[in-house]
């Protein structure tokens, strides 16, 4: 495969070859096919014994439907082989960009040009809430009495003990003060309190964190009370000088809400908006890039092209019963965090940790890990996870 240029447009071809000449109604149909894209997209060519694609970009899933349209109408083996050729070749592509339902296979990580763009990132000053910190960029090891454990006790007092730079990534969920029914913590707090112990907790965060690492916080706002939660950390974090990396909503297509409240339906009088994604707040700690070893990268090629769109479907956690948890993210949800933002051997640490998802995916992912939580039970419930994983290894 290479990639080509006209004046109108760049290709990448395939070229495939055939054993012998095609009859003239085979030529037809295989050309009937491809007209029905458009030419700057996709189209083909046929040379003696040679059929050459060139691939633009191109809708897979209608070329695959159309290709069993006419297998069904021919019996030609000969023709059959060649249409199956054509998926087979165009599949072993592996590097495209996503636009709608096209795949785009030319171009598709050429930015918009900017001309002088670097000395307009200058003159705009990028990122300049986070400059000027006094972040060090002396990073250290996690204390091996602190490593691979799960700890029992308040995170705002547990933390004291470790030293500043110690986490490469800190993925966590805290109480969302809705009034759920968690263990040893009350979750209907006065909002001035609750953002207080919350920042206390993130403080020692955000000091414990190493320089170049991220923290990613799940929240979903209490809109019953019109409290943006997500904002209000997010400006906290910014405050405290760290560099906002994005936002990804977590879609989890949950639709039990009601369509009316306080007398609002067909009314502009207070309608109520209604949200089935959760937010996830990246930020990273004196520099956006993190440094490792390349070996130690576990993400594959597909995931990183669809994770990178922040928009995650996922389906909510199934199994909060089970554990005896009121508010579980999904496994997957912390997968992708852990795959997305760290590297093998990275120490992970969730200050709310639950019954322990983010330790137990990050044991899985070959991370090492810290989770702290408040309730004893929830800690005994998050040992015996990682237990598990133990005991299938040996």
């Amino acid at each position: 495969m290479k990639n080509e240029k006209n004046s109108f447009n760049a290709y990448k071809t395939i070229t495939l070859s055939i054993s012998e000449n095609l009859p003239l109604q085979e030529i037809k149909e295989i050309k009937s096919l491809f007209g029905k894209f458009q030419s700057r997209d996709v189209k083909c060519e046929i040379k003696k014994r040679e059929l050459t694609i060139f691939l633009n970009s191109l809708d897979l899933r209608f070329l695959k439907a159309e290709v069993e349209k006419l297998k069904r109408r021919n019996t030609s083996k000969q023709l059959v082989n060649i249409l199956d050729g054509i998926i087979i070749e165009i599949e072993k592509i592996r590097s495209y960009g996503l636009k709608g339902k096209k795949r785009v296979y030319v171009d598709y990580n050429k930015e918009r040009k900017v001309k002088k763009r670097k000395i307009k990132e200058v003159g705009r000053n990028r990122y300049y809430y986070a400059n000027n910190n006094n972040f060090s960029n002396l990073n250290v090891s996690m204390p091996t009495d602190y490593e691979n454990k799960i700890i029992c006790g308040d995170s705002h007092e547990v933390l004291k003990n470790l030293p500043d730079n110690c986490v490469d990534l800190i993925f966590t969920s805290p109480p969302y003060n809705f009034g759920l029914e968690y263990k040893a913590h009350y979750d209907a707090n006065y909002w001035g309190e609750y953002f207080d112990k919350l920042f206390g907790v993130l403080d020692e965060c955000i000091r414990v964190l190493k320089f170049g690492g991220r923290i990613i916080i799940d929240i979903q706002p209490l809109f019953s009370d019109y409290i943006p939660t997500h904002h209000i950390i997010s400006n906290f974090l910014i405050n405290k000088k760290l560099i906002w990396k994005g936002e990804i909503l977590w879609e989890k297509h949950n639709y039990n809400c009601k369509y009316t409240a306080w007398g609002s339906w067909k009314s502009p009088s207070s309608p109520y908006l209604k949200y089935t994604w959760e937010f996830l707040e990246v930020f990273a700690k004196g520099t956006l890039e993190k440094d490792g070893n390349k070996d130690d990268i576990d993400i594959t090629s597909e995931e990183f092209k669809e994770w990178v769109i922040a928009k995650w479907s996922i389906a909510p956690e199934r199994n909060m019963e089970k554990w005896g948890h009121p508010a579980m993210f999904p496994e997957e949800l912390a997968l992708r965090v852990i795959k997305l933002f760290s590297y093998k051997n990275d120490v992970v640490l969730d200050p709310f940790n639950g019954v322990g998802t983010t330790t137990f995916v990050a044991k899985l992912l070959g991370r090492k890990y810290l989770g702290v939580d408040i309730s004893e039970e929830y800690c005994s419930k998050a040992r015996k996870r990682i237990e598990g994983i133990e005991r299938k290894l040996f």
